[in-house]
């Protein structure tokens, strides 16, 4: 899939995220890779194959939705 020279890591490999961003959607909340892993801003991934990557430190138990955490943070002016 990849054409850059030197080539991109793969998207099963631990440096999965050095690779080149192709599509990048800031506003949305994600960029596409060159080696077809989607990386969201809160760090997850999910990879080509369908998995889903969870950033470090999240469980499932655990929201990773961080817009349910903003109307507790003091001064956002959210009860």
């Amino acid at each position: 899939m990849c054409h850059h020279i030197p080539q991109c890591p793969s998207a099963q490999g631990f440096d999965r995220y050095a690779a080149r961003v192709i599509a990048a959607h800031p506003e949305q909340g994600w960029s596409l890779l060159c080696n077809g892993v989607i990386v969201f801003d809160d760090d997850g991934a999910l990879l080509p194959d369908g998995r889903a990557w969870a950033p470090a430190g999240i469980t499932r138990r655990q929201p990773v939705c961080r817009v349910a955490l903003w109307g507790r943070l003091p001064g956002r002016g959210f009860a």
